[in-house]
């Protein structure tokens, strides 16, 4: 079953266009966003949030209409996008204590597990945590209220190899019973390399390809030079696509 299905999605700027982006995300996978940075990556997931209007195209999460139940799919999601910061002389407690408000399906004890797991501290204020810190925080609060989707822009983006690698295994924990599925933009391939069922790669604001991550990665295999052996990473294909004149 398809938890977020992204058909037809356009948005056009004077100076860019987001075109006819097309993927499914199933039940208990986690998919990879890939594509240069100025790609359209967050481009396409603030316009799944409807944080900006797309010009045309449908999102479905969970099998309805985003737009026609975006308050009952909202509750039912998790989302942590780069570049929103919170009040800096706030405590984390005093976020939490208004953020949990909005969630019907809050649930404190997970909550709590999170804030020990990411050693966070309550009274610490914003301006007190490192960038790491900060995405920790807001994956903490996007698992707390027992979202059925998390999307995530650049979730690993700051944290050192080691948080990185603990990040990646709990979000592999975390689809581990088909319960959770997951959506993040990276421009960390390895990351995927570990993590992602499938891969979506967007380039110039087109859909290059989506699918299955083996299928994706063998896909591209004719980029390899004459003679070279071994399979090419998902590194190796993003700077070798980009670099050429590939088509979509």
């Amino acid at each position: 079953m398809s938890v977020l299905s992204v058909i037809g999605l356009t948005k056009r700027y004077p100076n860019f266009n987001l075109q006819d982006i097309n993927f499914s995300l199933s039940q208990g996978k986690i998919m990879g966003l890939i594509g240069k940075n100025g790609a359209g990556k967050s481009t396409t997931l603030k316009c799944i949030l409807n944080m900006v209007h797309p010009d045309s195209g449908t999102i479905k999460m969970f099998g309805q209409d985003f737009k026609a139940n975006e308050e009952k799919c909202k509750q039912e999601i998790g989302v942590v996008l780069g570049g929103i910061d919170f009040y800096k002389h706030k405590k984390i407690s005093d976020i939490t204590a208004t953020t949990k408000r909005f969630y019907k399906n809050w649930d404190e004890a997970a909550y709590q597990k999170y804030l020990q797991t990411f050693s966070l501290i309550p009274e610490k204020r914003v301006k007190d945590l490192s960038s790491g810190m900060k995405v920790k925080y807001m994956i903490t609060l996007a698992l707390s209220h027992n979202a059925k989707l998390l999307i995530l822009d650049e979730p690993t983006s700051g944290l050192d190899p080691v948080s990185r690698d603990d990040l990646l295994g709990l979000f592999r924990q975390l689809v581990v019973d088909g319960e959770r599925s997951i959506l993040f933009s990276t421009h960390i391939t390895s990351d995927l390399e570990k993590i992602a069922d499938d891969i979506t790669y967007i380039k110039d604001g087109n859909l290059l390809k989506s699918a299955k991550k083996a299928a994706f990665i063998e896909s591209f295999q004719h980029l390899k030079e004459p003679g070279e052996t071994g399979e090419l990473s998902l590194e190796d294909i993003m700077i070798r696509t980009e670099r050429s004149r590939y088509d979509v």
